[in-house]
C-alpha cells in the first residue's frame, strides 16, 4: 500500500491559513500516524503541513519532508532538490505554469514528491488533508490533482467540518477503508 515498505507513507498537508481547532486536530493526527509507526510527507509550508510535522515530531515519527529549496521555513529537511520530472508534473495541473516565477514552480513541484515520494514511484498511500470548506484550491489542490491522477484517496477534513466528534468519525471510517488500525485516534 503506497511505498512498498513496512511502514505506510501517507502525505500530510492542507491550506497555510487554518483556524486554530483544525491545526490542533491536524497535530494530533499527526502524531497518532506516527505514534503508529507510518511514514509523514509534507512540503514544510505554513499552516497544515508543519501542523502534521509538529505531530509527528512529537512522538519522534519518520518524515520525508519536502521542500522547494534548502532552508524553505527555516526547515532544515534535506530532501530540496525538486526534480525536472516532478516540475513535469506539476506544470500539467497548472493551466498558467509558464507565467509562474521558478520560486512558484518549485513550490508547486514539491508536491509531486510528497505524492509520489522522492523517485516520483512510490505513491503515498493517501492524503489526509484540509482545505477550506473542502474546495481543494491552492497548492494543496495541485496536490490532490496529482493524487486524483495516481489514484491515492484522500481525506479532505474541510468538506467534513462539523464538530470535531464528527470528523473524528469520518476520519475512522476512511482509515478503516484501507485496513488500517484507528485504535486511540482522538482528534
Amino acid at each position: 500500500m503506497g511505498n512498498g515498505g513496512s511502514n505506510i507513507v501517507y502525505a500530510g498537508i492542507g491550506a497555510r491559513e487554518t483556524q486554530a481547532a483544525i491545526i490542533a486536530m491536524i497535530e494530533k493526527i499527526g502524531a497518532f500516524m506516527a505514534s503508529k509507526g507510518h511514514v509523514l510527507r509534507s512540503g514544510g509550508a505554513e499552516g497544515c503541513s508543519q501542523a502534521f510535522e509538529r505531530g509527528c515530531d512529537s512522538v519522534g515519527g519518520e518524515k520525508e519532508i519536502f521542500l522547494p529549496w534548502r532552508g524553505f521555513n527555516g526547515n532544515n529537511s534535506p530532501l530540496y532538490a525538486v526534480s525536472e520530472r516532478a516540475m513535469s508534473i506539476a506544470s500539467g495541473f497548472n493551466p498558467a505554469w509558464v507565467t509562474l516565477g521558478d520560486s512558484a514552480k518549485k513550490c508547486a513541484a514539491r508536491y509531486a514528491h510528497v505524492i509520489m515520494g522522492e523517485d516520483l514511484k512510490k505513491p503515498s498511500a493517501f492524503v489526509i488533508c484540509y482545505t477550506g470548506g473542502g474546495k481543494q484550491k491552492g497548492g494543496t489542490g495541485q496536490a490532490l490533482k496529482i493524487a486524483q491522477k495516481y489514484k491515492v484517496p484522500i481525506f479532505d477534513i474541510g468538506a467534513f467540518e462539523d464538530t470535531p466528534d464528527a470528523i473524528k468519525l469520518k476520519l475512522h471510517e476512511f482509515l478503516e477503508q484501507l485496513s488500517m488500525d484507528t485504535a486511540g485516534l482522538e482528534i
